[in-house]
């Protein structure tokens, strides 16, 4: 990730304790989408709160988990886009919510499939339109962009990753919690709450993720 560290050192213990991130459907398909067992070595990149690297422990995986956030915990701090691991050591790389803060997803991507062997499995937020990127940059000055599946499934190809899963599902999130966790408030709060009324139900909001899969050739 490329946030200054400091910025994700006082998020820590919001996003090690976000419901959002530490269950779902999105997390049950990720673990799945590894086909984990005791012979699997699997580099989680981006932790965060080790949700995923937890989930797949549970498996019997090896996992390493890389942040570029001390505070997240992690095996090693580092920059996704310099990951200090020799060409095809993992069975598979893994990053959940991670990518959309990602200056160089290029660059990100190239290296997850330089370390992994078989495959790697991405979840993350989708892009749907402008006014909710902009919600986004609002409520998170870290936030690059969020992409559609179709610009998911070009910028795995163009890594030399073979897509074989493809999954788009809701991820219905409380607003108030999603706020908090970026320490979003007054009128920042208000406009992002506008913007994102279309997509809200009471006091939850729909913000649509995938979950897709690319192999090594």
């Amino acid at each position: 990730m490329t946030a200054t560290n400091s910025v994700w050192d006082n998020r820590s213990s919001q996003y090690r304790e976000s419901n959002a991130h530490n269950s779902g459907p999105d997390l049950d398909l990720m673990v799945e989408l590894c086909e984990g067992n005791s012979n699997i070595s699997v580099l989680d990149v981006a932790t965060g709160g080790g949700h995923v690297a937890n989930g797949l422990r549970k498996t019997g995986c090896t996992v390493t988990t890389t942040d570029a956030s001390a505070a997240m915990s992690p095996d090693i701090v580092c920059d996704a886009t310099l990951l200090p691991f020799n060409n095809r050591l993992f069975n598979v790389v893994t990053c959940r919510y991670a990518t959309h803060h990602f200056s160089d997803i290029t660059a990100a991507l190239a290296e997850m499939e330089r370390v992994s062997k078989d495959k790697v499995v991405i979840v993350d937020t989708l892009y749907q339109n402008e006014d909710l990127e902009k919600a986004e940059r609002i409520r998170d000055s870290d936030h690059v962009r969020n992409y559609s599946e179709q610009e998911w499934q070009t910028m795995l190809q163009q890594a030399s990753l073979q897509i074989d899963s493809c999954t788009v599902m809701d991820k219905w999130m409380n607003l108030d919690e999603w706020l908090t966790r970026t320490a979003c408030t007054g009128t920042n709060a208000e406009t992002v709450r506008q913007l994102v009324e279309p997509q809200t139900c009471g006091t939850e909001w729909n913000l649509p993720v995938i979950a897709i899969r690319g192999r090594i050739h």
